[in-house]
């Protein structure tokens, strides 16, 4: 059985459909993205999973129990955690305590415990605290954990939000466009943190759109686009996917030259604006100048005029 299945997913908003039958699962322990342009869905399919939308139809499972109709705060009982596309940290609270709240599903505490400071609620903030020490310390954070979260540069408030959902000791992660905003060494090092959390035996589902982190880390990527799944598969087979191709880059896929002098993402014939046609390698088939065309990604020049 897998961890998370999401079977047959429809979501609208009156007359307007968010999502149009995605299905994909996810197995313990799992790296799995969720990529497409703008507007796609992602999102809205996380909203859905953690209970903040409910679905208009299909099922959602988290070994084989149904999540549709749950509560977020269950839902996030069950071992579900989440980020956000947008930060939701409490930019008041010191980060420490930001991290802190992550653990309110496991303290062990009543209402009169925390009235009465009897042993048990100190043992169980004592315990709360060592834990957000420990998932700051895990996540790298270099900021001080005992100032304002707001304070922070705005990488550092990923990694406290990662932390923070980190602490409710999920079984399964939901990040947001977690390297959004990030440099490439700040990349780098998220790239390193999620592969750390995975090791703990946490599965993750990851929206991104820097694909160079999403191909270098998932063991499944899943593509969205209109709210419809067009392709489920290994990295390196969906790069080559022609409806993934031409939902990034629009157009035909074996021919999206035109503006581009014939680039082209698998190698295949393009176009030139001079209306010449050239295969991928930037051959120009008519023998007539010009070096338009792209193989594997590597730009090509049109050539434009070359033959006048």
């Amino acid at each position: 059985m897998s961890l998370l299945s999401v079977a047959d997913l429809r979501l609208t908003f009156g007359g307007l459909v968010a999502i149009d039958g995605l299905s994909f699962s996810v197995d313990e322990a799992e790296i799995v993205s969720v990529i497409g342009p703008n507007g796609a869905g992602k999102t809205s399919a996380f909203n859905c999973v953690t209970g903040f939308y409910r679905p208009t139809s299909g099922r959602i499972t988290l070994r084989g129990r149904d999540l549709p109709g749950l509560r977020p705060s269950a839902i996030a009982g069950l071992g579900v955690a989440r980020t956000f596309q947008n930060l939701r940290l409490f930019g008041e609270l010191s980060v420490l305590d930001n991290v802190r709240a992550g653990s309110h599903l496991w303290l062990r505490q009543s209402v009169l415990d925390a009235l009465l400071h009897t042993p048990r609620y100190r043992r169980s903030e004592r315990e709360c605290t060592e834990q957000a020490h420990h998932w700051l310390d895990f996540v790298g954070l270099r900021g001080d954990r005992y100032g304002r979260a707001g304070n922070l540069p705005y990488g550092e408030q990923r990694r406290t939000e990662i932390a923070r959902a980190l602490a409710r000791r999920p079984d399964l992660l939901l990040l947001d466009e977690p390297a959004a905003g990030l440099n490439r060494g700040e990349k780098a090092e998220m790239l390193d943190l999620i592969r750390r959390v995975q090791a703990l035996g946490v599965a993750i589902v990851l929206i991104e759109h820097d694909m160079g982190l999403v191909m270098e880390v998932s063991e499944r990527v899943v593509v969205l686009n209109f709210g419809r799944e067009i392709a489920d598969g290994r990295p390196e087979d969906v790069r080559r996917d022609p409806a993934v191709i031409e939902a990034y880059l629009g157009g035909d896929t074996a021919a999206t030259g035109g503006e581009t002098g014939g680039t082209t993402t698998n190698g295949k014939d393009g176009v030139g604006r001079d209306g010449v046609r050239r295969d991928g390698a930037g051959k120009d088939r008519a023998a007539e100048g010009g070096t338009g065309g792209e193989t594997e990604g590597k730009d090509g020049t049109a050539g434009g005029d070359a033959h006048a």
